[in-house]
């Protein structure tokens, strides 16, 4: 576990830009400055798209827990998850609505995709 660094999610990342472009999806952004750091933003639709390893972010579905040093890695995961609902209640005061995809669902890229599709397709909100 020592040789884990969090370093960010470039794989991942990389693999959801892929999938928006085969999939038509436009309009996003990299990089922003919003807070919590979105991996993407679709500005149009005020979304912001959080990219989370399963490891780092306690996914019920598979995070698997360390056989060593539990408390330090229990208390990681934690913080992360708590980090990740501040930042979340942050964006959706700021009028953002908040998706995060996990890092399982790029096993499933149709039904990725199409989950992206459904939340993307609704129309701008206006202000």
């Amino acid at each position: 576990m020592a040789k884990i660094k969090s370093v960010g999610s470039k794989s991942t990342e990389m693999a959801l830009a892929r999938l928006l472009r085969l999939e038509r999806l436009t309009g996003w952004r990299r990089q922003s400055r919003l807070p919590g750091r979105p991996d993407f933003v679709f500005p149009a639709q005020r979304i912001a798209l959080f990219v989370d390893g399963c490891f780092w972010h306690g996914c019920p579905r598979c995070y698997r827990r360390p056989g060593s040093q539990r408390k330090y890695w229990d208390a990681k995961v934690a913080r992360n998850r708590r980090r990740d609902q501040t930042v979340r209640r942050h964006l959706r005061q700021k009028g953002w609505r908040v998706l995060r995809v996990w890092e399982h669902e790029f096993k499933q890229p149709i039904r990725l995709a199409a989950r992206l599709r459904a939340h993307l397709s609704l129309e701008p909100r206006r202000l």
